[in-house]
């Protein structure tokens, strides 16, 4: 891990399995968040509440890269 990333949750309901395009209007980001553990947990909450997932319904954690060059 990065000192300074963030971390994002990004996903939503593809249209089918082979994952090439998300259905309209499902797309999802949350975050910033400043670690990939917080980015988990959010993750972990949000499937614990929801019924259960459609088989085509992916989420990822992805971290932001960093700029290479600092103000």
């Amino acid at each position: 891990m990065t000192a300074g990333s963030n971390f994002w949750v990004i996903g939503g309901e593809f249209g089918s399995m082979n994952f090439h395009k998300l259905v309209e209007g499902s797309a999802q980001v949350q975050g910033p968040f400043k670690t990939r553990k917080e980015a988990r947990r959010r993750l972990a909450r949000r499937l614990g509440r929801e019924p259960p997932p459609k088989p085509a319904c992916v989420f990822s954690i992805v971290e932001e890269p960093l700029s290479r060059f600092r103000a």
